[in-house]
């Protein structure tokens, strides 16, 4: 495991603000996990980086990220992907294309770690990290045991699952059932779907993805237009000018400029539609 003090975090979360953690630790191994919180229960996971904001320049609380570390991705019984919680998706994705196995394209454009991707039940376009799923090994806080639990009990919804609303169990790994399929097939629907992404998102800008949930019946996209908010901007963070659910890092943006937006939006969503977007990335 590596520790690092007075750690700059800037190229660990997707925003690219400007952040310190005075203690911050990449375990490697599953046992590297369970130490650390063994130790201690009172850390900051930020998995890959992506999905967060980061809104304070010094963090002093210590922190764990998994972002080139603990990643090993294994291919057993043809099909079944093992991946540990670190590994990132389009990662994932490559080593099932060598595999010639299908079920997991959609992710090859994601940004997000396997375990963020849990959490959060991430997808796109209708297709889900719940629809490939067997199980998912983890560490439960509440009595320092590491358990498995089957797809079928992890009650997934859009964007959310029992991780989601139990944050004291940290993913540890999760197996994946795909199928066999024509590799030249599955690459052409990787690369589709990328070139798809790059036309329709601001990729020439730092950024966590889509800020906001889908409400039911709306779309993000269409609400932001209709308030005519693409490129409002506080400090250094806008509304993407390409797509309104994004907000991206133009200029040296802080986190409570990407925070300021938000309430911007929402104040706004409130008085026109008598709701508030649900913020789907985490602010730290």
């Amino acid at each position: 495991m590596k520790k690092f003090e007075d750690f700059d975090l800037t190229n660990f979360n997707s925003y690219r603000v400007k952040a310190v953690g005075r203690e911050v630790f990449f375990p490697e191994t599953e046992q590297d996990v369970i130490d650390l919180y063994t130790i201690s229960r009172d850390y900051i996971l930020l998995g890959s980086g992506h999905n967060i904001i980061l809104t304070k320049e010094y963090y002093d609380k210590p922190i764990i990220v998994f972002n080139g570390n603990f990643d090993t991705i294994s291919v057993n019984d043809s099909d079944v992907v093992e991946v540990e919680a670190g590994a990132m998706m389009h990662d994932v994705a490559q080593v099932a294309l060598e595999h010639s196995l299908k079920g997991i394209e959609i992710f090859y454009d994601i940004p997000s770690s396997l375990g963020g991707a849990v959490v959060m039940n991430a997808g796109a376009s209708g297709e889900e990290i719940k629809d490939v799923l067997v199980k998912v090994r983890y560490f439960d806080l509440a009595d320092l045991q590491v358990k498995e639990i089957l797809k079928e009990d992890i009650s997934f919804e859009y964007r959310n699952s029992f991780f989601q609303r139990n944050t004291d169990k940290i993913v540890l790994k999760a197996w994946m059932k795909l199928d066999i399929f024509n590799q030249d097939l599955i690459r052409e629907k990787m690369e589709t779907i990328k070139a798809q992404r790059w036309a329709k998102q601001p990729k020439e800008f730092p950024n966590g993805g889509s800020v906001f949930k889908r409400p039911q019946g709306y779309y993000v996209g269409a609400i932001i237009d209709e308030l005519k908010l693409k490129g409002y901007t506080v400090g250094g963070a806008k509304i993407s000018e390409k797509h309104g659910g994004f907000i991206v890092n133009f200029a040296d943006a802080k986190g409570s400029d990407i925070v300021s937006i938000i309430e911007h939006v929402n104040m706004l969503v409130h008085t026109m539609y008598g709701f508030e977007l649900e913020v789907e990335q985490r602010i730290i």
